[in-house]
């Protein structure tokens, strides 16, 4: 398996799902997609070109304000499948984040 791009150092704490995440972040990420997994590894990262930065950025920090406006603007420049995978990669990668930040909090209880 591939190393995964996300990384998962969360000091000490037993982490009995780390297999799963990476299994699914490699699924998500690294598998053939309809977009290039470049951009949904970057996605993942809050990286986002241009056009999608707004949308990345809402779902990374108030994905309860996405609407459909929001990602129908962007239909004409993408799939509904690709579109998919671009919210998808920035909700797991925006996730990963919040667990890390979780995790190392708690070890510092």
């Amino acid at each position: 398996m591939d190393e995964p791009s996300i990384q998962y150092n969360i000091g000490g704490m037993d982490d009995r799902f780390r297999a799963l995440r990476e299994a699914t972040a490699s699924a998500l990420l690294r598998s053939t997609g309809e977009t290039p997994t470049e951009l949904r590894e970057a996605l993942a990262k809050g990286i986002a070109p241009p056009e999608l930065r707004a949308l990345v950025e809402k779902i990374r920090t108030r994905a309860d304000t996405v609407t459909d406006q929001d990602v129908s603007a962007l239909k004409s420049r993408y799939t509904e499948d690709q579109l998919f995978e671009v919210i998808v990669a920035a909700a797991f990668g925006a996730a990963e984040e919040r667990l890390v930040a979780a995790r190392r909090a708690l070890e510092r209880a």
